[in-house]
């Protein structure tokens, strides 16, 4: 596990403080042309070289700079204004699964999957796609009738954040139920009627108020 943690810090040392804004900005204009894209897939090499601090390690380390290089340089070709968000979050989970691979095969780790995926946790994941994806299209689908039909959107409102603070309430409520922390859904209940009153409530506070 220590390896693990070793290729983590590594790729967080080198993604966010190794980094200068420039060379992000660099990476997106000149995208495959951009020397900074090279000199960032090698800085990540050179840390996890020098992290893991053993010689032998060097084709895992060759292949997780290889890969991010690749990785941040497909990024920088297909991104765009409106895919920019999503991207960054693609772009992380790619570089720690390179990660968890290395580390599989380095280790020779042995994954038992029937003690991870039991019956309370398959029925526990359930329950968090069930209260969040589906509650919200079911919602969604059920209000729909009742919903404008011009199309805009209230300029008042945050982008989606009903739709977001709905998933968060269902949540909590499901954590403090299987915590048996039953007073803090009342404080959760009490604690949304408060910001329903007031000036809080007007539509030019609507946004402050999400």
């Amino acid at each position: 596990m220590i390896i693990l943690i070793k290729l983590i810090l590594a790729h967080l040392l080198g993604d966010f403080l190794f980094q200068p804004h420039q060379w992000v900005l660099e990476k997106a204009e000149k995208k495959l042309g951009s020397v900074k894209l090279y000199m960032h897939a090698l800085i990540h090499g050179v840390l996890v070289m020098l992290i893991i601090w053993d010689i032998n390690f060097w084709r895992p380390a060759l292949i997780i700079m290889l890969s991010h290089g690749a990785i941040d340089g497909l990024k920088s070709i297909i991104q765009n204004e409106k895919n920019k968000r999503h991207l960054f979050f693609i772009d992380q989970v790619l570089h720690l699964g390179v990660i968890f691979i290395m580390w599989y095969f380095w280790q020779n780790i042995s994954i038992p999957f029937e003690s991870i995926f039991t019956e309370k946790r398959l029925l526990f994941l359930t329950g968090i796609i069930t209260i969040t994806t589906l509650a919200s299209v079911a919602i969604k689908v059920l209000i729909s009738r009742w919903a404008t039909e011009t199309g805009d959107e209230d300029e008042a409102s945050l982008q989606s954040a009903g739709k977001y603070i709905g998933i968060l309430e269902r949540l909590f409520v499901l954590v403090f139920v299987l915590t048996g922390h039953w007073e803090a859904v009342g404080f959760l209940i009490a604690a949304k009627s408060v910001f329903r009153f007031g000036d809080l409530k007007e539509s030019k506070d609507r946004k402050l108020t999400e």
